[in-house]
């Protein structure tokens, strides 16, 4: 029976087992990641249609501003006119009627505008959010007179209206010969407001949108001249220097896509995958190497117990076996004394006595291993030419055994246990020699190791074999529980910290087992 090999066939079956299990978690956790990617594939699109709106947006704002404007520049420009139409001279007896003149003055509650003569010194103004009382009151600290506050208002007047002038252009009128007046206005206080609200909105949109970096990493570029139209990369990736850079990064993330707003305008989105999908993409292999490490660690736990139980099985095989062979030993020896007392054939006598001899060192090699084999140095060469000298008149004569060894070799060993290994691996060479070959049996030495080769003809060990065959089971026998080979390499590796191998082997051509023994 084979043991090992059922043993085999079922680890494989587990790792087939496994290898299925982890494949089809790949596949779902890929699967998922790969859903997570086309989400933020079209997340990225409607990043790209977000920006496509905020600029179909500001254009429509401008567009209405400067509409606002120039109706607001026209209402000035009515207003200037009115203003000019009352302070035209009149013959004293013509009576001008400033009715309407004066409703378009009145009219104008909500345009600043700022007056100044050819001395470019302030004439007058209106619809302004501020007057001397708060130019005294930003100067509380200090003291200064009613003509030195009014010089600071007309100061800010000035400044106020050349501000005003970079925006808006002025009118001059000229209000009598060689008398002009300069009108300085700014935009109404509504189309402030409005574009206050304007602004206010995009900002809030660019944050909560644009510029959010919590959402999945993004460049739109203008397809003709490269410029950066919208991101949420971080400044310092989107300068004109790093720009080329963080192109061809997010190129290898991502297939760049090709985006036409249908204004003329082409535009390319780059965009690289979230951090929380980067993570996700890792999770499993982290998941697997975590749940591998505790099957490992449990994995060499079991071991260790299934080992010390075992260990303990063999010990209690061995004294209980050292026990039973005690009992018909001591009765053997009793009925060889009790033939020699009656004068027995001496031949039947003798034969019976080495086979209770035999029995006994047996007997002795179980009792070492089930209660610890103690080590003394002796002449290696000796236990092995005693294992050479019984084995010879037991096998075929056509196996002839040959023993080459050089001087003595003193090693702690355990003599009877090392017999027993030498035996083991020369009935298993005999065996598979089939009753026709040569076993040679050779000793060398290092400075550190004690060789011990056997070499036989048989039929070899194939290739496959070489890493099982002293595993608990295995035989290549119809017949054997397969523990010899097992026995040796407990009794070589554990006893006398040694290590026992097939040194070579050719199927048909034979093997040779080396067993070493530490100096």
């Amino acid at each position: 029976m084979n043991l090992y090999s059922n043993k085999q066939k079922w680890k494989i079956a587990l790792m087939v087992i496994a290898i299925i299990m982890v494949g089809a978690s790949l596949f779902v956790s890929n699967n998922i990641v790969s859903k997570v990617g086309s989400r933020e594939r079209e997340r990225a699109m409607q990043w790209a249609d977000a920006i496509k709106k905020k600029l179909e947006l500001v254009t429509l704002t401008d567009k209405t501003f400067r509409q606002l404007r120039d109706k607001e520049r026209k209402e000035v420009q009515l207003w200037v006119d009115a203003t000019k139409e009352v302070s035209k001279e009149t013959p004293l007896d013509i009576i001008p009627d400033y009715g309407f003149p004066l409703k378009i003055i009145n009219e104008n509650k909500d345009i600043p505008v700022i007056l100044m003569d050819n001395d470019q010194a302030v004439s007058g103004y209106i619809n302004l959010d501020f007057d001397t009382s708060d130019i005294r009151a930003a100067q509380k600290n200090a003291t200064l007179s009613a003509k030195e506050i009014t010089q600071i208002f007309e100061d800010s007047l000035k400044a106020l209206a050349l501000t005003w002038e970079k925006s808006n252009p002025s009118f001059t009128v000229e209000i009598y010969d060689g008398l002009f007046n300069t009108y300085y206005y700014c935009d109404s206080k509504e189309l402030i407001r409005l574009e206050k609200q304007r602004d206010s909105l995009l900002q809030s949109f660019n944050n909560e949108l644009i510029n959010n970096q919590d959402l999945v990493p993004v460049l739109l570029v203008d397809a003709r001249t490269n410029q950066v139209i919208g991101s949420n990369l971080k400044k310092d990736k989107i300068t004109p220097e790093a720009l080329s850079g963080t192109i061809s990064e997010l190129k290898l993330q991502n297939e760049p896509i090709v985006i036409d707003f249908q204004n003329g305008q082409r535009n390319i989105l780059y965009f690289d995958d979230s951090e929380e999908l980067k993570r996700l993409q890792y999770f499993p292999y982290i998941i697997f190497f975590i749940i591998g490490m505790f099957v490992f660690i449990g994995y060499l736990i079991f071991s260790t117990f299934r080992k010390a139980e075992q260990n303990q099985v063999w010990a209690g095989m061995a004294k209980e076996t050292a026990h039973q062979l005690g009992t018909p030993l001591s009765s053997l020896m009793a009925w060889i004394q009790l033939l020699e007392d009656q004068h027995a054939d001496p031949m039947i006598t003798s034969e019976m006595q080495k086979d209770v001899d035999r029995l006994e060192k047996i007997t002795d090699r179980f009792s070492k291993i089930g209660s610890g084999a103690k080590l003394e140095v002796s002449d290696l060469n000796v236990t092995v030419q005693n294992v050479v000298e019984y084995l010879r008149p037991r096998v075929s004569s056509k196996v002839p055994i040959e023993f080459t060894a050089t001087g003595e070799l003193p090693i702690l060993h355990n003599g009877p246990l090392m017999e027993w290994v030498i035996e083991n691996i020369c009935k298993n060479a005999v065996d598979a020699m089939e009753g026709s070959g040569s076993l040679q049996l050779t000793i060398h030495s290092t400075p550190e190791w004690a060789h011990i080769d056997i070499k036989d003809s048989g039929k070899g060990i194939a290739p496959n074999q070489l890493k099982t065959i002293f595993q608990p089971g295995f035989s290549t026998k119809k017949r054997g529980w397969g523990l010899g080979l097992s026995l040796v390499k407990r009794i070589v590796t554990e006893y006398h910290k040694g290590k026992v191998f097939v040194l070579e082997s050719q199927v048909n051509v034979g093997s040779t087992f080396r067993i070493s023994i530490p100096q």
